[in-house]
C-alpha cells in the first residue's frame, strides 16, 4: 500500500500550501485508489490536519484511513516541546479531532518519544479508554529516528498494532530491530522516509543546499555528501535501467513482506500519480 504523508503541509518545506493544492493532491491520491493518510499535531500547530480536515468536510471522509500522532507542541519552524502526559495527550487528541473534522481516528500514534515516555503505563490505560469511547480505532507507535528495538518489542503488551519507522534503502535498520517483532506480533508497518528525504529522488547533487525554511537545511553537510555519494552508487549498481530511480525506492520498501505501507511526502497531484505507480514495481 501506498499512501500519502503530509509534514509538508505544516509549512516546512520552503512551501506554504494553500487549500487548494491541498485538494488538488488528495483528490490525485483518491484517482489512484490511495486511502491513507498520514499527519501529526506538530505539522505546524495542527496546521497540516486542518488543511486535511478542510479537505474531508467537503469531500467526503469515509473512504480514507486517518492516521495522526501526539507528543509534541508546535511552536516555530523546527521548534517544539514533547508532552506525552495522559491530560496532554487528551488535549492534543481533542484537537486533532477538531482539526480533522471527524469524530474518530483511525490509527493514533505515539510520536517519537523516548523510552521514558514510553513506559507510562497509565498512558496506555488511557489510550485503551478512548479506544473504548470511539475516538481511536487503533493505536501506533511511531518510533523515532535514532531507534528503540524496546518499543517495538513491547508494542504488543502495551496495546498498539502497528510500527511506524524509518525505512528505506539506505537505513535498514528496521529489518533487525522491529521487523521481526512485528512480524511475530501481527503488527502492521508503515514506512515513512521512503525517499531518505528525497536524496533517493536523485534530484540532488554533491555540493548541494537547502533554503531557509526547508527542514533539510539543518542536515549535517558532511553526512549530507556522503549520502549522495551513496545515492549515486546505489544508482549506478542497484537501480534497473529505465526505472525512475524514486519509484525504485518505493518499490524496495514494499518488497519487504513486514512493510504494510509507505508513506512518502508529495508535493503535488502529478508526485502522488508517480509515486503510486511504483506499486507495480513492487
Amino acid at each position: 500500500m501506498i499512501g500519502v504523508g503530509t509534514w509538508q503541509l505544516g509549512g516546512e518545506w520552503a512551501h506554504d500550501y494553500t487549500q487548494g493544492e491541498v485538494d488538488a493532491l488528495l483528490d490525485a491520491a483518491a484517482e489512484e485508489g490511495i486511502n491513507l493518510i498520514d499527519t501529526a499535531e506538530c505539522y505546524g500547530d495542527h496546521l497540516s490536519e486542518s488543511l486535511v480536515g478542510d479537505y474531508l468536510a467537503r469531500r467526503g471522509r469515509e473512504r480514507w484511513l486517518v492516521a495522526t500522532k501526539f507528543g509534541h507542541r508546535f511552536h516555530s519552524f523546527m521548534n517544539r516541546t514533547e508532552d506525552f502526559s495522559v491530560a496532554g495527550m487528551r488535549e492534543q487528541l481533542e484537537g486533532s479531532l477538531k482539526a480533522l473534522r471527524v469524530e474518530r481516528i483511525d490509527l493514533y500514534q505515539f510520536h517519537s518519544g523516548s523510552d521514558e515516555w514510553f513506559a507510562n503505563e497509565e498512558l496506555w490505560r488511557a489510550l485503551e479508554e478512548l479506544k473504548r469511547e470511539g475516538k481511536i480505532r487503533h493505536v501506533g507507535i511511531s518510533i523515532l529516528g535514532k531507534g528503540s528495538e524496546g518499543q517495538a518489542q513491547a508494542a504488543k503488551s502495551v496495546g498498539a498494532e502497528a510500527l511506524q519507522v524509518v525505512y528505506n534503502r539506505m537505513d535498514r535498520r528496521p529489518e533487525e530491530m522491529y521487523f521481526p517483532y512485528a512480524v511475530q506480533d501481527g503488527l502492521g508497518v508503515l514506512a515513512r522516509v521512503p525517499l531518505a528525504s528525497g536524496l533517493l529522488s536523485v534530484k540532488y547533487r554533491a555540493g548541494e543546499s537547502f533554503v531557509k525554511g526547508d527542514f533539510r537545511s539543518t542536515f549535517d553537510a558532511e553526512k549530507l555528501e556522503r549520502d549522495l555519494a551513496e545515492v549515486e552508487r546505489l544508482k549506478r549498481e542497484e537501480v534497473p535501467e529505465g526505472v525512475p530511480m524514486a519509484q525504485w525506492a518505493l518499490a524496495w520498501c514494499l518488497q519487504n513482506e513486514a512493510v504494510t505501507a509507505v508513506i512518502p511526502g508529495c508535493k503535488s497531484a502529478e508526485q502522488v500519480r508517480f509515486n503510486a505507480a511504483a506499486a507495480a514495481l513492487a
